[in-house]
């Protein structure tokens, strides 16, 4: 496998933003695999996010097998896994993060054009065969869903792995409420990376250049070098403009995709994995719900195995059995345990809707309330608990709940 680091990639304004190219050996041209994001390409995933690291390679032995693990970055994809399969994995550090110049405006039309900039960019490269693929957890994820809704012509197949799509219903405004997610998450994870950081970032322990770009910016230059982000959402506490701008538009995803969702995490990325199960208009669409840590199975050899079979069918033509890929392939839930279970379609087709009832005395019933009352709780407490009777047979709930 041979390397390019810090590739130029100019966009349509006249930035340029940095990438790394992990590519095989052998000369010639080759699928690629397109992740863009602002956690640093540069940072190592043992360094930047030491406890995951190292819970996940304890708990599940498979991640670090087979890898020397010296490029594992933050949900995105191990290069040594994928590059000797005939896949080139290229990563981009977005506007303002990391090695890339610019202004950091999360999920701005910009940055969905920046992506998109890159797919068509990373087409006509002298290493690529014009089959872009992208990949990616979570903001690596998030973001596939918007630029698959300006069609860029290079694009030809995705897996957003756990990720959000509609901005207010999914991400800022969960049910309404406003997150305090994103503040924090703004501090402790792209601020400690923008770019301008210089001296005071880390060092990429491949390259021994600085991770968050050559200069050292002071920290008034770098407050407007980005986004009051926490402030952002809270200026827009309903679903507008704001948000339509950092949202899909579900009739103009027509890209093949898989969508992997996770089990947990409602507060934020499942509902964007099976809204777009059902509302998209690809008509090449499949879904997969797994459980465990919020990025594990991304990494894991059973979601690997599953992400090049898809990828080995839309863009290498490669006989992987996708065409028998059942349509929803869900790792159901148990006490103990996961058990694999191929469904047609989603919601599952045979579901038992039921209505149930709050009642003031915090049981769930199938009869209304037959009194009025009043139960409260902390807005930012752990919300309040209701309970049916006991039940008597074996019960699965597996499908969207609604209040």
């Amino acid at each position: 496998m041979r390397v390019d680091w810090d590739v130029p990639i100019p966009m349509d304004d006249g930035l340029v933003l940095r990438a790394d190219v992990y590519r095989p050996d052998d000369a010639g041209r080759y699928p690629v695999l397109l992740s863009y994001g602002p956690y640093a390409k540069g940072l190592a995933f043992q360094e930047g996010y030491p406890s995951a690291w190292n819970r996940m390679a304890e708990e599940h032995p498979d991640v670090v097998a087979g890898s020397t693990n010296k490029y594992q970055n933050w949900e995105v994809c191990d290069p040594e896994k994928w590059v000797p399969d005939g896949y080139v994995c290229l990563r981009i550090d977005a506007r303002g993060c990391g090695r890339s110049p610019g202004y950091i405006d999360h999920f701005s039309p910009r940055e969905t054009q920046d992506l998109y900039d890159s797919i068509e960019w990373a087409a006509v490269q002298p290493w690529s065969d014009g089959k872009i693929g992208l990949s990616g957890v979570s903001y690596y994820a998030m973001n596939q869903w918007s630029v698959a809704s300006r069609q860029p012509p290079h694009l030809v197949a995705m897996i957003p792995w756990e990720g959000a799509a509609e901005w207010y219903r999914d991400s800022t405004h969960h049910g309404g409420m406003v997150s305090t997610f994103w503040d924090n998450w703004y501090d402790m994870q792209v601020k400690t990376v923008q770019h301008g950081l210089g001296t005071r970032g880390s060092v990429n322990p491949n390259t021994g250049e600085l991770t968050s770009g050559p200069h050292t910016l002071s920290e008034e230059e770098l407050a407007a070098n980005r986004c009051a982000f926490g402030d952002d959402i809270v200026a827009h506490p309903f679903d507008d403009q704001y948000h339509a701008d950092r949202s899909p538009v579900w009739d103009k995803v027509v890209v093949p995709f898989l969508s992997s969702a996770n089990w947990g995490g409602q507060g934020l990325h499942p509902r964007g994995n099976f809204e777009a199960y059902t509302r998209s208009a690809s008509p090449e669409r499949w879904l997969e719900v797994h459980g465990i840590e919020h990025w594990t199975e991304y990494y894991t050899d059973y979601g690997v195995t599953l992400q090049k079979r898809f990828f080995g069918h839309f863009l290498k033509g490669e006989d992987t059995g996708w065409d028998s890929q059942p349509r929803v392939l869900l790792q159901v839930r148990h006490v103990d345990r996961f058990v694999e279970r191929a469904e047609e379609d989603w919601p599952i087709p045979r579901t038992d809707w039921r209505s149930l009832h709050l009642h003031t005395d915090g049981e769930l019933r199938a009869s209304p309330c037959s009194r009025e009352g009043t139960l409260g709780y902390e807005a930012t407490g752990d919300g309040l608990t209701f309970l049916t009777e006991p039940t008597t047979e074996e019960l699965e709930i597996t499908g969207p709940l609604a209040a």
